[in-house]
């Protein structure tokens, strides 16, 4: 039987659109663009390498056509910079917003730049977006904005106070985009990802994702801290799983999907503790050699959330969204990417 994501998958390939990517030099805007350019569309790419370098893009050159490429526009600019919005909005069917200052411990620490970035950025791209005529506009949201609310799994009508100025952004997005439907008729539509991870996403720096990291520092015989006793959990999600929630998103044709909020994970719970084990028995399988040290437990982190699992029914039942990857499986499609550049 032909899933959703097939069949816009093969609707794309007869209907090429064009689209543009912010933050297409990141990890999930690499991702979305190897993926766009593989079913033969046009694609404009902003970023202004804030947190990326080009090695991303240059992979993905590497993984598609030349065709394929050429089908590729590159621009740098901020979307701090609202007539730079408005250049890369032109001509535009479908935008992907992924560009963003992510990182709780970076919004602890200069929570101005993460406001400048993730809400006067998005509120740019809104405007250009609306002014261009652009069809669908699909953007990162983020599990932190449910804050403090208990519940277990998350739904996405319920949350609660946030816990972060990163989490007070990403909510602050959702509130934009509420108001432009109302005020404009222009709908967006929010992702709220859950601890996505796999190929290209980088394990350098203070804010580098857990994964990654810990990938890294195996690799290269480091200390792997654990914040608190490791039994935080989270929902963890391989990066094709939020690849094809974008693309349902941005082509979906049931009008009730359009303008909602949806949660993209795998509704898995993983502890930090069995994070731990699962990548640590990928690399004795792939480099037996390797010798793993036991981990070591720290302060637990100001602003995390400490339990997290996602309910995806609602992107089940609007956007046809089924996951192809839980964490092992997308742990064991990732590590080789992760050995190979990491060593």
């Amino acid at each position: 039987m032909t899933t959703a994501y097939e069949a816009c998958s093969a609707k794309l390939l007869q209907t090429p659109k064009k689209w543009l990517i912010t933050g297409v030099a990141g990890f999930i805007g690499s991702n979305l663009l190897e993926t766009l350019l593989k079913l033969n569309q046009t694609v404009v790419g902003l970023d202004d390498f804030s947190t990326s370098d080009g090695r991303n893009l240059e992979e993905v050159k590497s993984l598609v056509t030349e065709q394929q490429w050429r089908n590729f526009s590159f621009f740098e600019g901020n979307i701090c910079d609202l007539q730079t919005c408005r250049r890369v909005c032109e001509g535009i069917d479908h935008v992907l917003h992924q560009a963003a200052l992510g990182s709780v411990p970076r919004s602890i620490e200069d929570p101005v730049l993460t406001n400048a970035s993730n809400i006067s950025g998005f509120l740019n791209m809104l405007v250009a977006s609306k002014e261009s005529g652009v069809t669908r506009f699909v953007y990162a949201a983020s599990s932190s904005t449910y804050g403090d609310h208990p519940g277990l799994p998350k739904i996405e009508d319920e949350i609660g106070k946030p816990l972060s100025p990163y989490a007070v952004t990403k909510y602050v997005n959702e509130l934009y985009a509420d108001v432009f439907a109302r005020t404009y008729g222009f709908r967006a539509t929010g992702l709220r990802y859950f601890n996505v991870f796999g190929p290209r996403q980088d394990p350098e720096g203070a804010y580098a994702a857990v994964i990654p990291k810990w990938f890294s520092g195996m690799l290269h015989g480091e200390a792997i801290y654990i914040n608190g006793d490791g039994e935080t959990s989270r929902d963890f999600c391989y990066v094709d799983n939020a690849v094809q929630a974008n693309i349902l998103a941005a082509c979906s044709e049931n009008e009730a999907a359009i303008g909602q909020v949806y949660n993209v994970a795998f509704a898995e719970q993983t502890t930090l503790n069995e994070l731990f084990n699962l990548i640590r028995g990928q690399l004795a399988e792939k480099v037996p050699d390797l010798t793993v040290v036991p981990p070591v437990h720290r302060d637990f982190r100001a602003g995390d959330v400490r339990y997290s699992l996602a309910d995806i029914g609602k992107a089940h039942r609007l956007l046809g969204y089924e996951p192809a990857y839980s964490l092992k499986a997308g742990l064991e499609k990732a590590a080789q990417w992760y050995i190979e550049h990491l060593r």
